[in-house]
């Protein structure tokens, strides 16, 4: 895949994700994008799939772009992006001065993967949480693998409202509201004892520096999900811990203790692990599946690409003893809506 090909192919996910700024801009980068200049060298060098699955380089410079409106680093560039509207001819014109103006910020910036925290993925964690807490009733033991900020860790802090019914804490001021179609999720509540991440490249929302960061890589065109992210950050107490996820994984699924439901869960994630470290991980999780017992219970939550990303991503709950796997639906990769598929 080219660069142009890249930048194309990310304004198509941008518009069917409700972001037709994000898709103005790319088809703009992918037209005007300056090959001469220093960020157009450093991009060009960049070997292998550098579209959305691989280094996901429009990702990042628009990042950085849009980091510099949060941070008022360019006023230029602030009134050609949202709530503002332009043509492409200004749009294109902000932008490459901007690319000038501040190349040193960009080119230090586009060093970095896109890290998004999207806290309406959360929607999907409750409603699968449930189903496990539904089969052990017991406090978990919350383990998130690519966690980045760690936001979808709070999940028992936000509220899920479909059509009237409402789960979690009656006084949440982080409300989730999905289309939902299907059953309602089961009413009980799951109590989380002890929850931790792991992250390649961990952010702190507790940081307004790493929390502008993880605010820069939502799209400008949809206020709400800044909002949400700011919110979810005031609730954060963990910290994610640096490292590689299946190393973490080998060293903490032993840790379990009796009493309680060990919960692994990930959003969008596993997906960029190495083919390998997918074969190890789901080994790892497997073998210690065939250790666990009534009273020391293992269950892996995914919400995750499954080949038919037309369709949004596929939501499994798999649970031990017994090796169950449940189908629970698909949900909006950005968690807009959830077509749940569980009856239980």
């Amino acid at each position: 895949m080219t660069l142009k090909q890249a930048f194309e192919d990310q304004a198509g996910h941008c518009v069917a994700l409700g972001s037709p700024f994000m898709g103005q801009l790319m088809n703009v980068l992918a037209r005007d994008w300056p090959a001469d200049s220093a960020l157009g060298r450093k991009f060009a060098s960049v070997a292998g799939d550098v579209g959305p699955m691989g280094a996901s380089l429009p990702l990042r410079i628009a990042g950085g772009l849009h980091a510099l409106v949060l941070q008022r680093k360019s006023p230029q560039l602030a009134a050609v992006y949202p709530p503002n509207s332009a043509s492409d001819a200004d749009l294109s014109a902000a932008v490459l001065d901007a690319m000038k103006t501040h190349e040193a910020f960009l080119m230090d910036w586009t060093n970095h993967a896109p890290q998004t925290n999207e806290v309406r993925r959360s929607a999907a964690l409750i409603a699968g949480a449930r189903v496990a807490a539904q089969r052990f009733n017991m406090p978990f033991h919350l383990s998130e693998l690519g966690a980045s900020g760690g936001l979808n860790l709070m999940w028992d802090h936000y509220a899920l409202e479909i059509e009237g019914h409402h789960f979690g804490p009656n006084m949440s001021t982080i409300l989730l509201s999905p289309e939902w179609t299907g059953a309602m999720p089961p009413s009980v509540q799951p109590r989380i004892e002890k929850r931790r991440g792991v992250d390649l490249n961990p952010l702190d929302p507790t940081r307004p520096d790493h929390l502008m960061r993880l605010m820069a890589y939502l799209w400008a065109d949809q206020p709400e999900r800044l909002s949400l992210t700011r919110s979810a950050a005031s609730v954060m107490d963990v910290k994610v811990q640096q490292g590689d996820a299946i190393d973490w994984l080998a060293k903490h699924l032993p840790e379990q203790p009796q009493g309680c439901l060990h919960l692994i869960q990930h959003t969008v994630a596993w997906q960029y692990f190495p083919a390998d470290a997918q074969a190890r991980g789901k080994a790892l999780i497997e073998a210690a599946g065939k250790r666990a017992t009534p009273n020391r219970p293992l269950a892996w939550l995914s919400m995750e690409n499954d080949g038919e990303s037309n369709k949004g991503a596929a939501l499994t709950l798999r649970m031990w003893p017994g090796d169950i796997t449940l189908n629970l639906g698909r949900a909006d990769f950005h968690g807009r809506w959830i077509d749940w598929q569980y009856k239980g």
